[in-house]
């Protein structure tokens, strides 16, 4: 039984309908987009009939399927994987790198990190120290989830002024990427981050921005002083390697000039 679970998760035509399904596109829609009959997208999906290698990465290319789920759609059709996947470290990376450590410097004083798709830390500048500081070991266990770090009861959350308004965005988001991406790691972070209890706290406190808010600020209280800061997320652009693909730069910005002059000091 088990087997057979796996066998029909696996097959092309579940794994094209379920990711048709998930970004709402209608057979018919596929197929003008594919420039083929919609009674071929439907024979594909039930298995009446097998697509080509080049039909594959069209469709999944039509359905903006991250990388990592484009070769798994090559595999269900039978073929090999397309685009591979480096490590880091690796030496072809080499550019990669020397790209992330000149955002991470430059962006200097100010906290800047990279995280990888399941939102574990890859690096960080040395003004994101800022956010370890005081936080348990077991947070800090390889590999560093920035996600936990930030909204767990004894990370970054019990230092932050405005809990409740940052965790509805950050849960919030991560619903969206888990949905958009099909990530099982996602969807269960999320459950996880969800289930968190903070004592004192009200969750359910509906905040609503000021008028002059045009962004959700991170107020975190270090010392004596509130921080106020916003952040960016960059990508890179034309990825066609699956690491790569899935690395995020998050950068953060002072909201204030209090703010501002914290970090410049």
């Amino acid at each position: 039984m088990t087997s057979a679970v796996v066998e029909r998760e696996e097959s092309v035509g579940d794994l094209l309908r379920s990711w048709r399904q998930r970004r709402r596109v209608s057979q018919l829609d596929l197929a003008i987009e594919a420039e083929v009959s919609a009674r071929h997208i439907s024979f594909l999906e039930t298995g009446r009939a097998r697509p080509s290698r080049e039909m594959v990465l069209k469709l999944a290319g039509h359905l903006d399927l991250p990388l990592r789920h484009r070769n798994r759609l090559l595999l269900a059709a039978g073929f090999a994987p397309v685009y591979r996947e480096r490590e880091v470290a690796a030496p072809e990376m080499g550019p990669v790198r020397q790209a992330l450590d000149k955002i991470l410097a430059g962006h200097e004083p100010y906290p800047a990190l990279v995280v990888d798709r399941a939102w574990d830390l890859v690096a960080a500048n040395d003004a994101a120290g800022m956010f370890l500081e005081g936080v348990p070991a077991h947070l800090l266990a390889e590999p560093v989830n920035i996600m936990r770090l930030s909204l767990h009861p004894e990370g970054i959350a019990r230092h932050l002024v405005n809990l409740p308004e940052v965790r509805a965005h950050l849960l919030a988001g991560l619903r969206r990427q888990a949905e958009l991406s099909g990530e099982g790691v996602l969807a269960d972070l999320h459950d996880e981050l969800a289930a968190y209890r903070y004592p004192g706290v009200d969750l359910n406190v509906a905040l609503l921005p000021g008028g002059s808010d045009i962004l959700v600020p991170l107020r975190i209280r270090h010392g004596d002083t509130v921080l106020s800061m916003f952040t960016t997320i960059a990508t890179f652009g034309t990825p066609v390697d699956v690491t790569v693909a899935e690395l995020a730069i998050e950068t953060f910005w002072p909201n204030d000039e209090e703010t501002a002059a914290f970090f410049k000091n």
